[in-house]
């Protein structure tokens, strides 16, 4: 049997053809990876498959997970980026390797358990607001293999647990998670920092989302209009994206 894996990994590398995994090969991960996040939920008194919020910020290199707990979300957990490519500001065309920011959802197609970068889920980029103001790109994610040519590369252990904590949301009957893609913690104090960056007006735009979560603990509905971001009090039920087209 390990002379027929090994004939037949050969022959994908001998053909020029790279070894990609299948659902299958999943099977470990859950098996193990699974009941250690369920233990975690069970000892902060949530459950794996409740609604979940992501918030990334690039300048301190962190994605946080928040879990909704009755009426509003609380923290889970964050986890270092491994690698994001580009600089502070937003993803503008096809090819320029910058990693997204904005206001983003994840629904379940959108996750590649047959990922390259062993797991992985599409952020949606282009959203309407980048269409809006003609922004192309494709593919953006996050996932594992801490490499980035415009994702958000976590490393394959921390891919582990965001992914199936995301799936997990989505397979309970979560319509689509949130991701929410500053530039840096929107604090008075960064914002004061940066007050001279040329992309600053965009980032005034985005405070007004990351304030409203933080006041309310509820991401906002959010809303693209004439080139801006509109934000309103969540509905409760798509928890707060941005509308589908």
């Amino acid at each position: 049997m390990k002379k027929l894996i090994f004939l037949a990994l050969s022959f994908l590398i001998v053909s020029g053809m790279s070894f990609i995994p299948s659902r299958a090969d999943l099977f470990t991960l859950e098996k193990d990876v699974k009941p250690t996040i369920e233990k975690r939920f069970l000892e902060r008194n949530l459950n794996l498959g409740d609604p979940v919020f992501i918030r990334i910020f690039k300048q301190e290199s962190i994605l946080e997970i928040w879990v909704k707990d009755g009426g509003l979300f609380r923290f889970y957990k964050a986890w270092p980026i491994c690698k994001y490519s580009g600089r502070l500001g937003p993803k503008l065309k096809e090819g320029d390797k910058q990693a997204p920011e904005g206001f983003y959802r994840v629904t379940l197609d959108a996750l590649n358990p047959n990922s390259q970068f062993h797991l992985s889920f599409n952020l949606g980029f282009p959203n309407e607001y980048d269409r809006y103001l003609g922004r192309t790109g494709s593919l953006l994610m996050v996932h594992g293999g801490c490499r980035s040519t415009g994702c958000y590369a976590m490393t394959d252990k921390g891919i582990e647990e965001i992914y199936l904590i995301v799936e997990q949301a989505l397979l309970a009957g979560q319509s689509y998670v949130p991701v929410h893609i500053f530039p840096f913690q929107m604090t008075p104090e960064n914002m004061a920092l940066h007050a001279n960056k040329p992309w600053m007006g965009f980032w005034r735009n985005l405070q007004e989302g990351y304030d409203l979560f933080n006041q309310s603990l509820m991401p906002p509905a959010v809303f693209a209009r004439n080139g801006r971001y509109e934000f309103g009090p969540s509905s409760g039920v798509d928890y707060g994206h941005l509308n589908p087209d």
